[in-house]
């Protein structure tokens, strides 16, 4: 298992912000972005799906309750984080399995998976543990096999716009860009990264974007 001693970024910033952040996420839009992700996903019944950095669990719950035949699993290193999504979970009755671990050290068997996820996560991981995230996620898909991530992304031109300026010069974002993204996946052998769609919310201020990338079939 991985050391939970370690430090990680609590999904609202601050662990005093845990209560506000659900409900900012939503006004802000980011659930309705979720949904179109699992969109992208072509689940069926009987698949393993995880999500890395699951936080409060809103995409696991919303992937269990319009699919309550796959198994869900959620991974997040923030015990506030993961109570909370306990407690969201079993409010609408969805059995889900959520894990305290960090997503560079996949606490799961080779080839487990039959989806993964990713949602607004990403970003956080410090440059040298991207890389080492992917490979671990590429470790734990089964062949035919896929990947989604959700993320924000910076435009490979500079931002126009002052509040744009501000959005993008967080260092966290600065490598975060739709080439890089990409080109990681590749070199971590997954088959075919592509830049599925991306899309604005807040008034346009905020760009995601969604990749997805694929496992060889056996054979």
């Amino acid at each position: 298992m991985a050391d939970i001693q370690r430090t990680y970024l609590p999904a609202a910033g601050k662990s005093w912000a845990m209560p506000l952040y659900d409900p900012l996420v939503k006004l802000l839009g980011f659930d309705a972005t979720k949904r179109a992700l699992i969109g992208q996903a072509n689940l069926a019944p009987g698949h393993r799906v995880l999500e890395i950095g699951c936080g409060t669990g809103t995409l696991a719950t919303m992937i269990k309750r319009q699919y309550p035949n796959i198994e869900v699993v959620g991974l997040d290193p923030d015990p506030n984080a993961l109570a909370r999504a306990k407690r969201k979970a079993a409010r609408v009755a969805a059995s889900i399995r959520f894990d305290q671990g960090f997503a560079d050290e996949l606490p799961y068997s080779e080839a487990y998976f039959d989806r993964v996820f990713s949602s607004f996560m990403f970003h956080h991981l410090h440059a040298e543990l991207r890389e080492k995230t992917l490979r671990e996620v590429r470790r734990v898909l089964a062949p035919g096999g896929s990947f989604h991530l959700l993320d924000l992304a910076r435009p490979e031109q500079r931002a126009a716009g002052r509040w744009a300026r501000l959005v993008y010069s967080s260092p966290q974002l600065k490598d975060n860009t739709d080439s890089r993204i990409l080109s990681l996946l590749s070199q971590v052998g997954f088959a075919h990264p592509t830049k599925a769609k991306e899309e604005t919310i807040l008034f346009g201020l905020i760009r995601v974007v969604f990749y997805q990338a694929g496992v060889p079939s056996a054979g």
